[in-house]
């Protein structure tokens, strides 16, 4: 191994914690803990609240090694940990509604059992909750600290940003928070959204206390900022009232339902699909047979729907499955089937026309789809024809791009005369001559290798594996 595999890697995301930062090195996930922050780990590692929370897996394991492990990045450092490698790392904004709201839930849960522990946050970001499947776990050690009588809530401003306003978005104006969140990374302004609110929902006093007054205050301090003048800082915020804060935000948060609750046209769909009963059968089979014979561990499920071929993978063996749609509605039934079936399987918003850059300071902080991690296959079923003819994405280019995801996977051509493709067609016109089964397979035997094949509707869908070496067991050369 040279020494550029062996050193370790900061990541971008923990350049701005002072508490310690997160480095990789040969796969595995270490954190500095610096003098400053080492007293209230210490602490904190010591209670109950933090040994229950690590065993029952709502906080991720820290495991202290030597800090040789680290080499040089450590020299200032009081303790290294490491961390378990989580399967994949998502982002609020690639969140479904009851995906951002169960971690907001969870996040307020949290905080108020670490303060009858005597701990409290540091902060409030949404980007220390990940989820492992649909369940959340806490993911910044360092955050977690000593708490001090009659202290304010320091992440009160950040919460709202980043849980409360992304829900109230959605819930109060009916727009989801995705593509703002992702152009924003620091939630939704409260400024903003005090704006777009209706004035009825300003009547709320809920929505006074943490949209109109947090917006007012913000606006105050700026101006004493602007004008020279201290902020206060001896303001005092009793412990009752603390919890009764956390505790009334989860009340309203646990009543937001999303306002634009009509279903949408392929959430429908998942009910009332083209398929005949046996011709579904053909399809899971299909996705069982590839994941069990290649024995594949992580399988990305590229426009997943309501995760039908994401659990049959899980049932043929894979160990967990992420899977991508642009659907709201479809992602909505994905994330509860995952969570009231317990399942491995992590649905997530995606534009495929637009994934999910690299951006941040340095363009470091957050990682692109393709950067963060790898997938072992790749399912992308019925999802050509809304690249292709939806967006206009060469056929070409969609396949090359699809290859590039996954050593091996099976994607699926729905013909035009198909009902679901004649959908995308009624209100425009054919300029799509290149779009045929023959130039499909062309194409795709140009760039990989192809192996099994089925037809798996009568209106000739067909299901193709393809792989990228040439020297897979199961693969067999298209003429």
């Amino acid at each position: 191994m040279n020494s550029q595999e062996n050193s370790s890697q900061p990541l971008g995301g923990s350049f701005r914690d002072p508490s310690g930062h997160v480095f990789t090195k040969n796969g595995r996930i270490l954190r500095t803990v610096n003098p400053s922050a080492a007293p209230d780990f210490e602490f904190v590692r010591q209670t109950r609240f933090y040994q229950e929370a690590v065993r029952e897996s709502r906080l991720i394991e820290a495991r202290l090694v030597d800090n040789e492990e680290l080499g040089e990045e450590a020299r200032q450092a009081v303790y290294v940990l490491e961390h378990p490698a989580l399967p994949f790392v998502s982002y609020p904004y690639e969140w479904a509604f009851s995906a951002l709201k169960t971690a907001a839930l969870f996040h307020l849960d949290f905080h108020l059992e670490a303060l009858e522990h005597g701990i409290t946050l540091s902060d409030a970001s949404a980007y220390n909750v990940q989820f492992i499947g649909a369940r959340p776990i806490f993911i910044d050690t360092l955050s977690l600290r000593r708490y001090r009588s009659g202290e304010l809530w320091a992440g009160h401003s950040q919460f709202c940003e980043q849980f409360l306003n992304p829900l109230l978005l959605r819930s109060l104006v009916g727009v989801s928070h995705n593509a703002w969140y992702r152009g924003t990374q620091e939630g939704i302004p409260t400024r903003e959204l005090r704006r777009m609110l209706p004035w009825r929902a300003k009547l709320s006093r809920r929505v006074l206390t943490h949209v109109i007054l947090q917006d007012t205050f913000q606006r105050l301090a700026q101006n004493k900022i602007d004008a020279g003048a201290v902020p206060i800082q001896n303001a005092q915020l009793p412990l009752p009232t603390f919890r009764k804060l956390l505790t009334d935000l989860r009340k309203w948060i646990a009543k937001l339902q999303p306002a634009d609750r009509e279903r949408s046209l392929w959430q429908d769909y998942a009910h009332r699909h083209s398929y005949k009963s046996e011709e579904v059968k053909a399809k899971a089979a299909f996705v069982h047979q590839f994941v069990a014979d290649n024995k594949l561990r992580i399988v990305w499920d590229i426009g997943c729907n309501t995760g039908d071929y994401s659990v049959a993978a899980l049932q043929a063996g894979a160990e967990y499955v992420v899977g991508f749609d642009s659907d709201q509605g479809v992602l909505e039934l994905a994330f509860a089937r995952a969570r009231e079936l317990r399942l491995n399987f992590h649905p997530l918003f995606l534009d495929l026309a637009n994934p999910t850059p690299s951006q941040g300071w340095a363009q470091r902080e957050r990682h692109g789809l393709q950067e963060r991690a790898t997938a072992d296959g790749l399912l992308a079923l019925a999802l050509l024809h809304h690249l292709c003819i939806a967006r206009n994405v060469p056929l070409a280019a969609c396949l090359r791009w699809l290859v590039g995801l996954a050593p091996c996977g099976v994607i699926e051509f729905v013909p035009k005369d198909d009902p679901m493709v004649q959908v995308l067609l009624r209100f425009r016109k054919d300029i799509f001559p290149d779009y045929t089964r023959d130039r499909f397979l062309a194409t795709l035997s140009s760039i990989a290798h192809i192996g099994r094949k089925a037809a798996v509707s009568a209106t000739g869908r067909l299901l193709v594996e393809f792989f990228r070496s040439p020297n897979h067991p199961r693969m067999v050369r298209v003429s």
